[in-house]
């Protein structure tokens, strides 16, 4: 639920409507069997306090965000891979489209848990954009090769 962690079992979440209805469910499936929950509502002490807890949850998301920047360059040097080898097939085309779609659901993941607007949520965009035009890229070079090869036939 992208909630930060203050220590075992100790967690904050923004408060929302769907977190408190998500919490309301954890705490009725932690009573069935048989522990206690407690969901409380805090307040910090001072803008201090509170701004400790938001750099927290950046930080977390930002953590995710450079995983998710890491596994963009590894997209990126696989179709580099590809054209260096002149692999233009629609199988490989299909399969990195694949690699593409399961980096837009990541991203959308970890942008719905960014409650604050970690600082990398740019850049993770900004390199979801430059996959995305890469890809196209190389789909074109595939529909170009397989014309090549429909006339040589």
């Amino acid at each position: 639920m992208g909630a930060v962690y203050l220590q075992n079992g100790v967690c904050l979440l923004p408060k929302t409507d769907a977190h408190v209805r998500k919490l309301k469910m954890v705490e009725n499936e932690v009573a069935e069997m048989g522990g206690d929950a407690v969901i409380l509502e805090t307040v910090a002490l001072d803008k201090r306090q509170e701004e400790k807890v938001v750099d927290r949850f950046k930080a977390d998301r930002d953590d995710q965000y450079r995983e998710f920047l890491g596994r963009c360059v590894g997209f990126e040097k696989e179709i580099a891979k590809e054209f260096s080898i002149n692999k233009f097939t629609y199988a490989e085309l299909e399969e990195e489209d694949t690699d593409l779609k399961k980096l837009q659901g990541w991203l959308e993941k970890i942008k719905k848990l960014d409650f604050y607007g970690a600082p990398l949520a740019t850049e993770a965009e900004r390199k979801l954009k430059d996959c995305e035009v890469l890809l196209e890229s190389y789909a074109q070079r595939v529909f170009e090769a397989q014309e090549e090869n429909r006339l040589k036939e």
